[in-house]
């Protein structure tokens, strides 16, 4: 999650592939949430579970994204 100063958040979640074919793949889901209106999916993609590590340590680090709870 990553606050902006209108009060919202941006959001990116990961989330586990489901199944045998999806185990080594993560689903990543990027979007933003003003409230008290529903969440907005912006995108949506699949990436190794390497691949998703490294992403979430970017975020982390260089776009200002912080760990939380679920939002919703």
């Amino acid at each position: 999650m990553r606050p902006r100063s209108d009060g919202g958040c941006d959001y990116v979640s990961f989330l586990p592939g489901q199944g045998a074919i999806d185990a080594a793949t993560v689903e990543m889901r990027e979007g933003s949430h003003l409230p008290p209106q529903l969440p907005l999916l912006k995108r949506r993609s699949r990436l190794g579970i390497h691949e998703a590590e490294a992403c979430r340590r970017r975020l982390q680090q260089e776009a200002g994204y912080q760990r939380s709870e679920p939002l919703f």
